[in-house]
């Protein structure tokens, strides 16, 4: 573990944050690029994305408060003043979806998803810094997201609303995702800004609505008979996908004890290890002999490319996994997935990570290296959670 630990620290501190902080900032137009291609091109004229924004946020956000560098101070800092002057939508509240390279509003639809994201990089620069600018944002948004696109009815979030928070008939997150009023993906960015809220405001309403979160995992979300997640519902919690994504399932294992374990609800918490450890051993079954987790499945069909954030996600599980069980095969999974990470998804001559690495073990040179998704994010975190291990290890 600890050498685990050592080289995770060196490759947070000494490869991924460098390439966001030298690379990524638009010196012409404010912010940051909307993209880096896969053959290191920056395009300049790209849309720029609230996520990759919001993400580049939080991980600045959270490494100044690990090793208080003020080169990620000022990384945060820039991230928070654009969102705040160009995402921000003045009128209506919440953020735009995504914006032209100069700023300009391309989709403003309020897309759940990105509140979540937005509202978890608040949170953690007022964890970071105290900034209360940082924390009226984020009160601002959870408000938002509570009055605006909770369902009183069934429980839940809405999967997104026009630009005035009204219904809408396209609701998809992007291309790969189903039109339906309610996603996994959804939630779980919603239950992982609210842990971090939890963790700077401890308030009776927030806490509810976490509390209720959580039971909607258990309850609707996390699959009894198989131990994976359902990816897409209707607005009753019927179930309409069949599609398994193993890095999903891996992540909201520890996403999800996280919650509860910051909740503080001890029954629930209890609960709530069990489904984790469930769904870190049905994420298992997206392991390759080769190395690394596979993409997803649906019946026979599969993907098995390895992405980087699986990758990650899977590094984190499995850390996460060792510290409830005490099972050190737990611990394997993790260290192995980290070589196979180090072997075929590093790029060890531009920095950072690539996008995937196929089943022969090829690296992925189409796909971006930073972009709508390609964020410092799964990776950055992945490597705090090993370096906190110091604070967590007194649970085993």
């Amino acid at each position: 573990m600890q050498t685990l630990q050592s080289e995770l620290t060196n490759e947070l501190f000494e490869n991924i944050l460098p390439y966001w902080m030298t690379k990524m900032p638009d010196v012409e137009n404010g912010g940051f690029y909307g993209r880096i291609d896969g053959q290191e091109h920056v395009h300049k004229q790209a849309n720029k994305g609230l996520v990759l924004n919001a993400r580049i946020l939080w991980t600045f956000a959270a490494a100044y408060r690990l090793r208080k560098h003020p080169r990620y101070l000022e990384t945060a800092e820039r991230a928070f003043a654009y969102i705040r002057e160009y995402f921000i939508d003045k009128e209506y509240g919440g953020v735009y979806w995504e914006l032209d390279y100069r700023g300009r509003p391309v989709s403003t639809r309020k897309q759940i998803y990105a509140q979540g994201f937005a509202l978890y990089g608040f949170s953690e620069l007022y964890r970071a810094t105290g900034n209360p600018d940082a924390l009226e944002e984020a009160l601002r948004m959870y408000d938002r997201i509570e009055r605006l696109a909770h369902d009183a009815r069934y429980g839940g979030y809405l999967e997104a609303l026009s630009r005035e928070w009204q219904p809408i008939g396209d609701m998809k997150l992007s291309a790969r995702d189903a039109n339906v009023p309610k996603s996994m993906n959804t939630h779980l960015h919603i239950l992982e800004p609210y842990t971090n809220l939890l963790r700077i405001r401890r308030d009776p309403a927030l806490e509810k609505a976490q509390e209720a979160l959580i039971r909607i995992f258990c309850d609707h979300i996390v699959s009894a008979e198989t131990h994976h997640l359902t990816l897409f519902f209707d607005e009753r919690w019927n179930k309409k996908s069949t599609v398994v994504s193993y890095g999903h399932d891996i992540e909201a294992a520890w996403l999800l004890y996280e919650a509860a374990e910051v909740l503080g609800n001890e029954t629930l918490t209890g609960r709530v290890k069990q489904v984790a450890l469930s769904l870190v051993d049905a994420a298992y079954e997206g392991l390759q002999e080769a190395g690394g987790m596979m993409y997803e499945s649906e019946g026979a069909r599969s993907d098995r490319d390895r992405h980087w954030w699986i990758q990650a996600e899977t590094v984190a599980g499995s850390v996460y996994a060792y510290r409830l069980s005490g099972d050190a095969s737990y611990l394997d999974v993790a260290k192995k997935t980290w070589q196979y990470i180090r072997h075929h998804i590093l790029d060890k001559v531009n920095g950072e990570w690539v996008w995937s690495a196929g089943p022969d073990g090829r690296q992925n040179r189409t796909d971006d290296k930073a972009g709508f998704w390609k964020c410092p994010y799964h990776n950055a975190r992945m490597c705090m959670e090993v370096m906190n291990w110091n604070e967590l290890k007194e649970h085993l």
